[in-house]
């Protein structure tokens, strides 16, 4: 946060300073122990990340640009501290192998592979684009 202050990086600084008030929330939540693994806090900055994306595009809906820009600079500055998201191919090319160990070869055989797909892939891919994918191998 320093280096954002003292580079005059306001989009930065504002990225770190949500990502800080997120984490110290976690940190004093009831029922918590104070402690927040380096697992949770990937799952706090992809939920950050997700409203910035979804706040971006209600932007773009109602007409207002330049606040839908900012928001999208802040989930690139977000990002950063993110681990690299897998691409399609390697999402689809891992969903194969977990449909063949779970033995899914139908629609209704979803929630198995979903199950399976969504801890196998926490943090690496969306959850979105792992639903999409597991429906479009099991109609095939």
């Amino acid at each position: 946060m320093v280096s954002a202050m003292k580079a005059k990086e306001t989009v930065r600084l504002a990225s770190l300073r949500a990502i800080k008030a997120a984490i110290l929330l976690a940190k004093t939540a009831e029922g918590g122990n104070g402690e927040v693994s380096d697992q949770e806090i990937v799952k706090i900055i992809q939920k950050l990340v997700k409203q910035r994306k979804e706040s971006a595009q209600q932007y773009y809906d109602a007409g207002r640009p330049e606040l839908a820009e900012n928001e999208l600079a802040e989930v690139a500055a977000m990002e950063v501290y993110l681990p690299k998201q897998l691409s399609e191919a390697e999402v689809e090319a891992e969903l194969v192998k977990i449909m063949a160990e779970v033995g899914a070869s139908q629609p209704s055989d979803m929630g198995k592979v979903m199950g399976v797909a969504t801890k196998r892939l926490a943090g690496l891919a969306e959850g979105r684009l792992i639903s999409t994918l597991v429906k479009k191998l099991l109609t095939q």
